[in-house]
């Protein structure tokens, strides 16, 4: 088991790739909080992950608030005494051309994806630096490169990025690996209700010919969070079916 007995935090974790790296991960041998802004979802998840054997609680987040990211890992600590993974996959869009975007739709968007990812990295890394131990890996997007009408995701995206690479510079010291994965469309729910003929179009222009199963994002995630990634810090790995060789 490559993660036997460690304690990992999976935001988003109640659905799509956040489930497949949940229940990845703890096939894998590691003890899990599934964090969630649906608590249905995260209970869902860490009830699949207990019917197997596996150790899992439900946590409901919102990973904007500092004081609910914080409790977060606070729970990972009281569960199982410690943290040593944090995976950042909570995200959200609400895609507009920009000359039409809200305010509103601006803000959610990056408070969601970037600010969301400080302030679980921030409240994580405090216990994994008094351990001298930690991995954290976060997600950017192929669309970190820009995409028509995702001037907000984009930004967020490619925020995550600098994040990533700054916090790898800060926390390296501590052994504290921070790294990121950026997906290409993949089949999650937020994909689901592109018109199929868009779809279609989009998928064609993949050198792979496809969407991206959950599994195989989860799959880089593990690598990270192993210890064949030992040496590896501040990198973004785009999993993408080749598409950002295109762009």
């Amino acid at each position: 088991m490559r993660l036997k007995d460690r304690v990992a935090i999976v935001t988003g974790g109640g659905a799509g790739i956040g489930e497949a790296t949940c229940l990845l991960f703890a096939q894998e041998g590691a003890k899990l909080v599934v964090a969630d802004v649906d608590l249905k979802g995260a209970e869902r998840v860490a009830g699949l992950i207990r019917e197997k054997g596996g150790e899992a609680v439900p946590f409901k987040v919102d990973v904007r608030n500092a004081a609910e990211a914080t409790n977060m890992v606070g729970a990972a600590i009281k569960s199982f005494g410690g943290l040593d993974i944090l995976v950042n996959n909570a995200g959200v869009n609400r895609d507009a051309i920009a000359k039409r975007m809200t305010e509103e739709q601006w803000d959610f968007v990056l408070d969601v994806n970037l600010k969301g990812t400080f302030l679980c990295c921030q409240a994580a890394s405090i216990p994994m630096m008094e351990k001298k131990y930690g991995r954290i890996i976060n997600t950017s997007s192929i669309g970190s490169l820009g995409n028509i009408g995702q001037a907000n995701y984009s930004a967020s995206k490619a925020g995550v990025i600098g994040l990533t690479k700054t916090l790898a510079l800060e926390l390296a010291k501590y052994n504290i690996l921070v790294n990121c994965v950026a997906p290409g469309a993949t089949k999650t729910q937020m994909t689901a209700g592109i018109p199929p003929e868009i779809a279609a179009k989009f998928q064609d222009g993949i050198p792979l010919k496809r969407f991206a199963e959950p599994s195989e994002i989860a799959a880089m995630h593990l690598f990270f969070a192993g210890a064949e990634a030992s040496y590896i810090t501040g990198q973004v790995i785009f999993v993408d079916g080749g598409i950002s060789l295109g762009l």
